[in-house]
């Protein structure tokens, strides 16, 4: 016993020596001091900030501590200070992870101590090692374990509004690389941090030269001014947290290979919204394909964290009662995905670095009151608080130095949890079905076959082909991953709270490809091969004869194939099947397409490049059959206050290669859109009529956002001298003019409602249906009217994906509005009335035969809805006459985050057809 206490005396007096030997900066720690608003915020652990000689502090860097009172950085000035940390610091590395869509760099920053770092490479193949256990035995992993490191991947900056993460991390950035206290040496010695400064660059210095523009020093928080520019990046705004699934966005790319290269055991996402500080657990249900081991370090890492916040004697974190655990697309999810632990917190934030006085008292979470003392909230805050950025970053730093600790602490359970996921997934390949699921090449859509194998290669699952088809073993390491793609999901009807976001997400259905899965393997595996690229499909040129055929089933690159051979060739001529029609003995469906006077290499590029099959022939087509197409000038309208969707249709149009004009309010007012466009998009917007007419609150402006010499990051993707106002009852009546004077306006989703409230729908009006909730879940439909050209391609019923979007309908007497229903049945009042009718002569008996039972196919098809009767029979898009010109409108969103591709060639086939609706 006198030894231990020996021992212990001695390791005392080297601690006390170790951080006598360290200059401590007091200015620094009496700045924290200062900007720190209560002294229960703030941590006595983070008051140690070390002076080092050579390794620069924020301070000395910038002149300021990390969460002083008006001041945050752009990215350049952020990568800045790394640089220099890597420059004077052998325990710091930096990595380029590539480029944002407007040619910011993404960076990752590498911190251990050197002996880890000179071993680095070392330390990432032996987790790539333990990432498969087909190659690695249990044996060998053991041993491995012994000689490896766990990655602790931490990020920030994803939101742009959440400014506190990208400033925190810096400063942690600088302990890790100077600190010798006990806790800090602990993780430098034990573990790999990953530190992700700025997810979204381009969002950041957006936001930062808004803040410095705009809001900087504005009174209240709370004073309707907008909080954040229009745009982040140049496509998606807050879904940029949403694109865990499509991997489209420059921002996911940059995860996943930042993923795929590390192989981190955990990785922690710092998001702002929720006071004070919420560390995911969530309140489930929980991800069907989350391995258990995974959902339950969620708890002990979460209470973890918790219980060292509380023992800094700070208040208000809790876990549980925020976000389910059940959509698999968030970016962090990469890691939950492939056998790793995917972590977020939500720290509270004031979208700047201004103090304001906050009020809680309202504010609820799983139906608490976010002030009360929970089982999941120890230590509530009071009802208001006097929050600074400071603030902020005191309860995200030292969560995330708790979090650092415990990988630290427990490196040899988490690498072994890390192997044991992966080990239990192809296990799950083995013993359970399905084995295999298998995509035929030969589909209506080849491409999108080609391109869902693609997809799979993404995600790091392993894909084989043969001659006829792709197929995907389910004895690999992401096992679940895959089976949780390729099936349906069957989200609980019973779930005590909301989802937090969609709860559908089967592939499959998504991209209208038939896949098959395979109970037991019929074939020789040994004649697969592996894909080690995503696969392209090269369309087809068989035939002869100087005209084409495209025989039609709703490809989604027909359309952009047509643009580009108009590009190459301005004197081809385009035609659309308006039936069916048998040409040279080939029976065609209707939308099918004749292309004439065209040249053989150009027919060859169109095959190839767009993965159409194209047939010559020479045989005579009836010209009555034949429709010309005529290739619409087409506009995506942005509101100044809701870009999010907006984005995604210009990603969408962009990515298929489909040319618009993106047009806003101004354009509106302007008037003369005919002469302009001849399709105009209207995206989905939140909101209503009131919010569309008036857009951003006039009493704020002039309020531009252009590119100035201060403010650079401004004008992108587009610019305006005035954001405020919107269009005005002026530009609903120039949109009504458009649609009269022979234009095709679509509406998506909400804006659909919006339209109809606009008066340039009148036939169309809202459904009140109280008591449905229909999160994102992928329905089946059914075509009203089977030969209109918005449904070519399409069979009698089919699924689509549909949210939490508005319901409109006609009266009965202009069903014929509606081109496409939800669910299989009639509505009531269409059910044809077969009992007596007074005042007329009685019916002749007839024996009626044995009433069949109701064989409707089921509405929902991946998902869950919430009273579904309440929808089906109602309209999913309605076709409404207006002038010479027509109104299409969607009750969801067609083209929702690069998603739904089955359901975007409904919006295809009107471009196309834009001038024939009727």
């Amino acid at each position: 016993m006198r030894k231990i206490y020996n021992l212990m005396a001695l390791l005392m007096l080297f601690v006390f020596t170790e951080l006598k030997a360290q200059q401590i900066d007091q200015t620094y720690n009496q700045k924290i001091r200062e900007f720190t608003t209560d002294e229960r915020f703030l941590p006595k652990s983070l008051l140690d900030v070390v002076d080092h000689p050579t390794i620069p502090s924020p301070l000395k860097h910038f002149g300021h501590i990390i969460g002083a009172e008006g001041h945050v950085h752009r990215s350049s000035e952020i990568y800045g200070y790394y640089q220099k940390l890597a420059q004077t610091s052998p325990m710091v590395n930096m990595q380029e992870m590539g480029k944002t869509e407007e040619g910011r760099p993404f960076y990752v920053v590498v911190i251990a101590n050197e002996e880890t770092m000179a071993k680095l490479d070392h330390y990432k193949s032996q987790l790539a090692k333990l990432s498969d256990s087909r190659k690695t035995n249990p044996e060998q992993a053991e041993r491995i374990i012994l000689d490896s490191k766990p990655v602790y991947y931490v990020s920030g900056g994803m939101h742009a509004t959440e400014m506190g993460s990208p400033e925190m991390l810096m400063e942690l950035a600088y302990r890790l690389a100077t600190s010798s206290a006990p806790d800090i040496k602990q993780i430098t010695d034990n573990i790999i941090t990953v530190i992700n400064p700025i997810m979204e660059p381009d969002g950041l210095d957006k936001q930062v030269d808004w803040y410095y523009r705009y809001t900087k020093g504005r009174e209240f928080i709370d004073d309707g001014f907008p909080r954040s520019p229009p745009y982040w990046a140049k496509y998606v705004f807050h879904d940029n947290n949403r694109d865990g699934l499509q991997v489209s966005q420059e921002i996911t790319k940059s995860i996943f290979k930042g993923f795929f290269e590390f192989h981190p055991t955990v990785m922690l996402d710092l998001h702002e919204s929720v006071p004070l500080l919420y560390i995911s657990t969530g309140t489930g249900p929980y991800n069907d394909y989350v391995d258990p081991i995974t959902q339950s370090e969620w708890q002990v890492m979460g209470n973890h964290d918790v219980a060292a916040v509380a023992s800094e004697g700070m208040p208000g974190a809790f876990t549980w009662a925020f976000y389910d655990g059940w959509w698999p697309g968030y970016g962090i999810w990469v890691a939950n995905n492939h056998n790793s632990n995917g972590r977020f917190y939500e720290t509270y934030g004031n979208s700047g670095a201004d103090t304001y006085l906050r009020d809680l008292s309202t504010a609820r979470f799983a139906g608490d009151l976010a002030t009360s003392k929970e089982w999941y909230r120890p230590d509530p805050a009071t009802p208001q608080v006097f929050w600074s950025f400071r603030n902020n970053i005191n309860y995200t730093q030292v969560g995330v130095i708790a979090s650092l600790s415990y990988a630290a602490n427990n490196a040899k359970l988490l690498l072994t949890n890390y192997y044991k996921k992966g080990y239990n997934s192809v296990e799950k390949g083995k013993k359970e079905g399905p084995k295999a699921f298998t995509i035929a090449k030969s589909q209506k859509d080849p491409a999108m076959a080609a391109y869902l194998a693609g997809q799979l290669l993404v995600q790091g699952i392993e894909v084989h082909e043969s001659e006829e088809h792709y197929v995907a073993l389910t004895e690999q390491p992401y096992r679940n991953l895959l089976v949780s793609l390729m099936t349906a999901q069957d989200y609980p009807k019973d779930a005590k709270f909301p989802p937090y976001d969609a709860i559908a997400w089967t592939l499959p259905y998504l991209y209208g490809v038939e896949v098959e899965a395979k109970d037991s393997i019929e074939f020789e595996v040994s004649s697969l091969k592996m894909l080690t690229e995503a696969p392209k499909y090269s369309g087809k040129v068989s035939g002869d004869g100087g005209t084409y055929i495209l025989p039609y089933h709703a490809q989604n690159t027909v359309l952009p194939a047509l643009y580009w051979l108009k590009s190459q060739n301005k004197n081809a001529e385009i035609t659309v099947l308006s039936k069916q029609t048998v040409v040279g003995g080939d029976t065609l469906s209707p939308g099918s397409l004749v292309l004439k006077k065209i040249n053989k290499n150009q027919a060859s590029s169109f095959s190839s490049e767009f993965g159409l099959d194209l047939k010559g022939t020479s045989a005579n087509i009836q010209g009555s059959d034949q429709q010309t197409v005529s290739l619409p000038k087409v506009a995506i309208y942005h509101t100044w206050y809701n870009t999010q969707d907006e984005g995604w249709s210009r990603y969408t149009f962009d990515e298929r290669k489909i040319p618009y004009t993106s047009i806003d309010k101004d354009v509106l007012k302007a008037g003369n859109l005919k002469s302009k466009f001849d399709v105009i998009i209207l995206p989905r917007v939140r909101g209503n009529l009131k919010y569309f007419v008036n857009g951003v609150d006039k009493k704020f402006g002039p309020m531009p956002f252009t590119k100035t010499a201060e403010f650079q990051s401004h004008g992108m993707p587009t610019s305006t001298n005035d954001m405020t106002g919107g269009p005005g009852y002026l530009g609903i009546d120039n949109l009504r003019k458009f649609v009269e004077e022979g234009g095709l306006l679509i509406s998506f989703d909400n804006t659909s409602s919006i339209v109809a409230e606009a008066g340039l729908t009148p036939e169309l009006s809202p459904v009140s249906a109280g008591s449905l909730f229909h999160p994102g879940s992928i329905i089946r439909a059914k075509a009203r009217n089977s030969g209109h050209p918005v449904l070519y391609g399409y069979p009698e019923e089919f699924t689509l994906f549909r949210g939490n979007g508005p319901l409109l309908q006609t009266n009965k007497y202009n069903r014929d509005l509606m081109l496409i229903q939800y669910g299989s049945k009639p509505l009531k009042d269409e059910v044809p009335y077969d009992g007596h009718i007074m005042g007329m002569p009685e019916k002749a008996k007839v024996d009626k035969e044995e009433k069949k039972e109701d064989k409707a196919k089921p509405y929902v098809v991946s998902g869950m809805v919430r009273n579904e009767q309440e929808i089906v029979g109602h309209g999913a898009v309605f076709n409404v006459p207006v002038g010479k010109g027509n109104v299409l409108a969607f009750t969801f969103d067609p083209l929702h985050r690069y998603l739904n591709h089955h359901d975007a060639p409904m919006v295809w086939n009107a471009m196309i057809n834009w001038d024939r609706l009727r």
